[in-house]
């Protein structure tokens, strides 16, 4: 029986990404080696994190002069803290929009590092939509923002224009749909969302906004050494890179972002049309700020719960069941799950209608 996998992260990766990865893991390229056992330092290394490196570049289009490409270790979690320990000065104001979870780790993390001012939150109202009419103060050192809540269900289509820094966790939806990526002056994500498996976190980040906080920088902790090292001040993790540019290779092969995120506007728009047509169901999060990715809905009669779980099985559905602190149903639908997923989880909710 085919499993529909709908988990929130680590998630699907393309099939052909985990086939490839696991020949590689017996024999790399024919070099007789694993790509667990290579060493780091590697001509062959060296070339899969310069293709890595120069693919999210292509894959953005972004200039080579004006970004540099990191892969790090320590989650999204430890971006958190990098960012303002990189960017913020002790007598600076850094601002932060309030979307949810992440965000509020975010922004408890920055207060260790200087003053931060919250522009605009959607707590009040368990973070079921995106903040709209806030203004970012134009003497902020930055302007930090989550792009996507995997826990809520919302996402920014709009990001706000504005000449202060723009600082963005994508964690949850990047490379899922087509952006002005010039706009942004560092964007980080865990790849274990749409990127990659766990163990590595992308950065992009354009380097003229570096170097200017006047703190004295752990040099594990300093975006600057990190780029000098070419992402190597450490040992990485080879094979979570190794398999990030296996996915970074599919998603151009099928057409780049644009054309995924044709494919994830079907996925959602199917998933959407159900849980508003279905009486049984109801989405979570308010209708204009929906995300892609993340869909998260209620059962209207908690009594049903058991039946649906039970359909659920039978038809190989997996990961649907809601973040424990919102409860519900919440079914991702990344780059890689197949609209034929979406379409099974449809049928369940139909079968549990009638």
């Amino acid at each position: 029986m085919k499993v529909h996998n709908f988990s929130a992260g680590p998630c699907i990766l393309p099939q052909e990404v985990f086939e490839k990865a696991a020949q590689a893991v017996l024999n790399l390229d024919n070099s007789g080696l694993s790509i667990l056992e290579i060493s780091h330092r590697s001509e062959a290394f060296l070339a899969i994190m310069d293709e890595a490196r120069a693919l999210v570049l292509e894959l953005m289009e972004l200039d080579t002069k004006e970004y540099e490409v990191l892969f790090l270790q320590g989650g999204a979690s430890m971006e958190f803290l990098r960012v303002p320990y990189n960017l913020l000065a002790e007598h600076q104001t850094a601002t932060y929009l309030d979307t949810g979870n992440w965000a509020s780790l975010a922004i408890a993390e920055a207060r260790a590092f200087g003053t931060v001012a919250i522009v605009g939150s959607s707590k009040n109202k368990n973070y079921n939509y995106i903040p709209k009419d806030y203004a970012i103060p134009e003497d902020a050192t930055y302007f930090h923002c989550t792009s996507n809540n995997t826990i809520y269900g919302t996402q920014i289509h709009d990001f706000p224009e504005t000449k202060v820094p723009v600082i963005c966790d994508m964690s949850s939806d990047i490379f899922s749909r087509k952006l002005d990526f010039t706009t942004f002056d560092l964007i980080y994500a865990g790849a274990q969302k749409n990127t990659g498996p766990a163990g590595v976190t992308l950065v992009v980040v354009k380097k003229e906004i570096l170097g200017k906080s006047g703190r004295n920088i752990p040099n594990i902790l300093d975006y600057q050494k990190h780029i000098a090292a070419k992402s190597m001040y450490n040992t990485p993790p080879v094979f979570a890179i190794y398999t990030s540019l296996l996915n970074l290779q599919w998603l151009k092969n099928k057409g780049g972002i644009l054309a995924i995120e044709a494919l994830n506007k079907e996925k959602a728009a199917l998933l959407y049309a159900e849980i508003d047509r279905n009486p049984l169901f109801k989405g979570t999060a308010n209708n204009a700020d929906r995300s892609l990715m993340n869909v998260t809905f209620v059962l209207n009669d908690a009594g049903q719960t058991e039946k649906f779980a039970e359909i659920c099985e039978d038809k190989g559905i997996s990961g649907i069941v809601g973040h424990r602190s919102v409860g519900g149903y919440r079914a991702s639908l990344y780059n890689a799950l197949p609209k034929e997923s979406v379409q099974a989880l449809v049928n369940a909710m139909q079968e549990l209608e009638k």
